[in-house]
């Protein structure tokens, strides 16, 4: 017998409506219910699909957007997804030929240094990506900021973010790059920040906005506060644990 459809305002629903997690799912015997557990599976395949998937410009980022950023491909030192999982090291440094790349293709010493990784979510990159480089270049163009050339860094862990500083100089580095995919989301995306990164520089040293996804931070919203971050870096001439972020101005999170 089906169940019939609890009221908006049933705190189970209230409950339900609040969280992704799989609560209050009932049971069938020991386990979970049929459409419970074929949507856990369903789930626990998408996490290892974004983790195993390689992120292609052009499909991800279309023709136009490539053509109009100038959008390149870059690599770390992990030559393989294999790699890259089993010697977290390889994927912070760039390897030599995407060093020689980058500073041909890449002005230096600009106020703004955008680059997109795959991390460990191709799915989150594909998905949140390409909206949020829009915003983030029309917003820095708004406020007169010079802005780097963007590119696409494959097999890629948040260290290199040191080697970019070391390359080009811009004064602030936003990372976009997808996080570790879980069974609630693979769609994830973090943008990491740091003011002037170069060797040396750990966590301690980045700034993050996380949980950019359909269910959690908004475009527009990580975009405000990733500006407002760079403007407190700007200030204070350093980013990291001593930066704490401080609500954006009324009126930064519209899409206005």
């Amino acid at each position: 017998m089906n169940e019939p459809p609890l009221s908006p305002t049933d705190p189970v629903q209230l409950a339900l409506d609040r969280t992704p997690a799989r609560v209050l799912v009932g049971r069938a015997g020991s386990c979970y219910p049929t459409s419970t557990w074929l949507k856990l599976r369903e789930d626990h395949a998408a996490a290892r699909d974004a983790v195993q998937a390689e992120v292609d410009l052009v499909t991800s980022f279309g023709t136009d957007r490539v053509t109009r950023y100038g959008l390149f491909d870059a690599r770390t030192r992990a030559r393989s997804k294999t790699e890259y999982l089993e010697r977290p090291h390889l994927g912070r440094r760039l390897d030599d030929e995407s060093r020689v790349l980058i500073q041909e293709k890449c002005p230096v010493g600009v106020e703004l240094q955008v680059l997109i990784g795959d991390g460990l979510s191709a799915t989150a990159v594909a998905v949140q990506a390409p909206a949020l480089l829009d915003r983030l270049i029309s917003t820095a163009a708004d406020r007169g900021w010079s802005c780097g050339r963007p590119f696409l860094v494959h097999h890629c862990r948040v260290g290199v973010m040191n080697d970019v500083g070391d390359l080009l100089g811009p004064a602030v580095v936003v990372l976009m790059i997808g996080e570790r995919p879980g069974l609630a989301t693979a769609e994830s995306l973090s943008a990491y920040m740091a003011y002037r990164p170069r060797a040396g520089h750990t966590d301690a040293n980045r700034n993050l906005v996380s949980n950019i996804h359909a269910r959690g931070v908004a475009i527009n919203e990580a975009a405000a506060r990733i500006v407002h971050l760079a403007q407190q870096f700007h200030r204070v001439g350093r980013s990291g644990i001593d930066v704490r972020e401080s609500l954006a101005p009324s009126g930064m999170h519209s899409g206005t």
